[in-house]
Formats: C-alpha cells, structure tokens, sequence
C-alpha cells in the first residue's frame, strides 16, 4: 500500500458527500438491507492510521473506529503483515473439528490477562460479539441448570435473538421481532449522571442492587437465575462508568445466589480503557473477577474474531454442544495475534509509549480533561465521563434533561469539519478513536469540536 501523508489537518476537497459518495449511496439503497442505517454520507476507500480517505479523495480524522474496532487504525503495517502470512498457509480449516496452534496460542495469550493463582480459564472463539453472548448463555444455563437470565436497562449485547432479549438500549432492536427469549428480566444500570430509582450518583448501585433483591423477594426466585449479564462500563446506553464498588457488590450478590456473572466487554475491553478489560479498571477498589467475559470488536483490529472466556469450573458443557464453522478463522487469529503485540507492547507503535494500552490512558486522559475544561464555554455539555479512549459527551437541554436533536446537529456538524464520528445513548456522542491516537491528533480533533460546538452556540 502507498503511504500516504499524515495531514495535521482534515483535508476536504469535495463537499459532503462528493459525487462519487453520493452515486454509491443511491446504489447501496437500492440494494442492501433495509435494515442499514446511514446517519453520514460517507463512503470509505482506503486509510492509514487515524485517518480515512473516502472515494472523493476527502481526508477525515477518524474518532470512533467503527465503533471501537480498528483497535490499531487502518492499514496498520504488523497487522497486514501478520495476515498476508497466515494466507500463504492456509485460511481455514475448521476450529471446531481440528486444533490449530494459532488459536491455541491466542486463547493462551488471552486468558493470561485474567487468570489469577489457582485459577484457569478457556476460550471459545465465535465470529462477532453477538455470538459470544449467545455462547455465553447457553453456557451459562447448561452449567447451572437454570433458566433465567438477568440484564440491564440500557445495555447491547448484539442483534441475534437471545442478545436482542438481553439488549435493552432500544425497541427498535425488539418490535416486530418476537417472541424473543423466554427468561429475561431487566434491571436499571447505576448511572451515577442519571441516578435511577430515585437515588443519588454516590449511591445508585446500592439502589440498583436493593432492587435485584427485592426481585428476589417478590417474582424472581434467584435459585432459577442462571447468570447476571452486565457491562462493566456500558457502550450503547451512553459510555456509561457505574459507581467504584458496585461491581463488587454485585459479586457478592451472585456468589450468595450461585449465580454466575458475565461481563460484556465487547466494546469496552481489548485495552480501550487503559486495562485489557475494562473491569480490571476497579480493581483497586476491591477488584472482582467475573465467571465469564465476552469479547469481539477491538480483538483483531478490523477482522472477524470473538472471544467467550469462561473459568475452566464453569466450561463444563459437552463435546459437540457447541461450535462454529467459521469462529477463531486463522486469519483472523493472526490479526489478534498482532494487535496483542501492539497492545501488550511486544510491537511498539511509535509515538505511542510503551504499549497501546498505556497509550490510551495517557491521550484518554488528556481529551478527558480538555472536554472538562470546554463545559465552561458549553453548559449544554452536561456530561463528560470515561475512562482511557472510551469517553462519552452527554448534551442536555437547560432543564438537564437529555437534548437527542442539540447531540444530532453537534455529530454531525464535528463530521462536517472532518471528523468522524458516532453517537449513543439518548444523547450522547462516544469518542472511541483507534489506539494509536497521539496527542497531536487529538489536539486537531479537539480543535474540529469547539469549532463545531462554537457555531452551534452562535445558532442557539
């Protein structure tokens, strides 16, 4: 691949979108699933690193990584050479029927990050976080021999039918759809900005844990509870971090019931926060280890791979209970192999640090703190909360309520100066950049958002 420049800036030399971008578009109506959606016009044709170049040769920063998966950019040269060479070998040969070193090594890698002494995991691999959820309920309800299965309000964990039951971030994921799967109850999520059940940011786990257990007292009966389902840091509900303690709470809750406890790191794990899993970010506070994490999205920087790691005591079902055709695909392995390089700092990037999970700490950090600072100028910015490179911006109306259509004009008025990005939540723009990010980037995407912001101000 050419290399190309590294502009400080984005360079547009169409509008938005160019016509090119816009023919592909009407064609892409016209054929693909209904089911798409299409919140910006913009049609990519080759990157590198942070940045993207869409079909009319316009330059954009790239701020969500499609939604956190291009842990280690575009095009990333460790990353492309480790999957040209696992095609000189062979691209598949079918995981579930014969072992294959790659993958075997890979799962050696992964759960080293969460084994502790006296201690040891297993890997299932899938193809997408969907299916690693899935993996994990059937798991979970073969183990334990229950059926129910606890989620929270706000919460994604993927569009297939058992984890569009545990979704429960939007309808739209649901109506039209059922009957889903049987089982399922659903809980508020501690959102210290938005306290549920009429409690206060300091104890709103405590509150959500008290209404678990009154479900437990009064139309739950927690000995048929298979698993509690959370994510330690939530995504599509808002990039949303529970209270210090809450999950160790939770722990104790699940261990008094024999419940296990899975967590959803699909989006927030693979380093985004600064740890490999977003949980070991409370680990300081009484750290708790959950029975079994699903990852996807940011394990292979862009390729097809995920991860369901469940405690060897746990992994307990039955040869040919469960498998995939397609799930640890070598190729694939070989892109997580690399990006564990990078992430790990076996493979240094440069300008990066030590590894890219210290690098995500260091320039999360610094957004972080810039975002603070811009609430001043900004009190529609109600909210800025995160953690490493996994940070949402909450617009809100002068009431404090949450303020969807301010959110929509601001995404896409930052997109329009040349910085991608995305929302979630009610009202809520999520920055998840690749990791690679350096400060210098940042700065010029910080700089495209109090322009953006700033216009928005003078319309107001």
């Amino acid at each position: 691949m050419t290399t190309l420049p590294k502009p400080r800036q984005p360079e547009l030399k169409t509008s938005l979108p160019g016509p090119k971008t816009a023919a592909i578009m009407a064609r892409d109506a016209q054929h693909l699933s209904t089911s798409y959606m299409r919140p910006y016009p913009f049609v990519p044709d080759h990157g590198e690193g942070v940045w993207l170049t869409d079909v009319d040769g316009n330059t954009m920063l790239d701020f969500f990584a499609g939604i956190a998966v291009s842990t280690t950019g575009h095009a990333h040269p460790h990353v492309v050479k480790s999957v040209q060479e696992q095609m000189t070998r062979f691209a598949h040969v079918c995981l579930t029927d014969y072992p294959q070193e790659i993958t075997t090594s890979l799962a050696e890698r992964l759960v080293k990050h969460i084994e502790k002494p006296g201690e040891k995991w297993r890997v299932f691999f899938g193809n997408s976080g969907a299916e690693a959820v899935e993996a994990a309920v059937k798991l979970a309800r073969n183990h334990t021999g229950r059926t129910h299965i606890i989620s929270t309000l706000g919460s994604f964990h993927g569009r297939t039918y058992g984890a569009i039951t545990l979704t429960g971030s939007k309808t739209k994921y649901k109506r039209g759809f059922g009957p889903l799967l049987p089982g399922v109850s659903h809980v508020p999520y501690p959102n210290p900005f938005r306290p549920p059940l009429g409690s206060t940011p300091e104890f709103c786990g405590d509150a959500v844990l008290a209404h678990v257990k009154n479900l437990f007292q009064t139309v739950l009966p927690p000995d048929e509870v298979a698993a509690f389902i959370i994510e330690p840091m939530q995504g599509e509900g808002g990039y949303i971090v529970p209270p210090m303690g809450f999950l160790k709470k939770l722990r104790g809750l699940c261990d008094q019931h024999g419940i296990l406890l899975i967590f959803d790191e699909v989006q927030s794990g693979m380093g985004r926060t600064g740890k490999m899993f977003s949980f070991q970010q409370f680990e300081e506070y009484g750290g708790v280890q959950p029975d079994i994490v699903t990852v996807a999205k940011g394990i292979a920087s862009g390729l097809p791979i995920s991860a369901m790691l469940a405690k060897e005591s746990v992994m307990t079902w039955p040869v040919g209970s469960h498998g995939s055709t397609f799930g640890g695909n070598p190729v694939a392995a070989a892109a997580a192999h690399a990006t564990l390089d990078l992430l790990e700092g076996v493979v240094k990037h440069p300008g990066c640090g030590d590894s890219l999970m210290e690098n995500a700490t260091s320039v999360g950090d610094y957004i972080l703190s810039e975002l603070r600072a811009m609430q001043t100028e900004f009190p529609f910015l109600g909210d800025v909360r995160g953690q490493g490179l996994f940070i949402g911006l909450e617009f809100v109306k002068p009431d404090g309520s949450p303020d969807g259509k301010l959110r929509d004009a601001a995404s896409m008025a930052m997109f329009e100066k040349g910085l991608l990005n995305l929302d979630c939540g009610e009202a809520v723009i999520r920055i998840s950049p690749p990791l690679i990010l350096t400060r210098e980037d940042a700065e010029t995407g910080l700089e495209i958002m109090r322009g953006a912001l700033r216009s928005l101000s003078t319309q107001r």
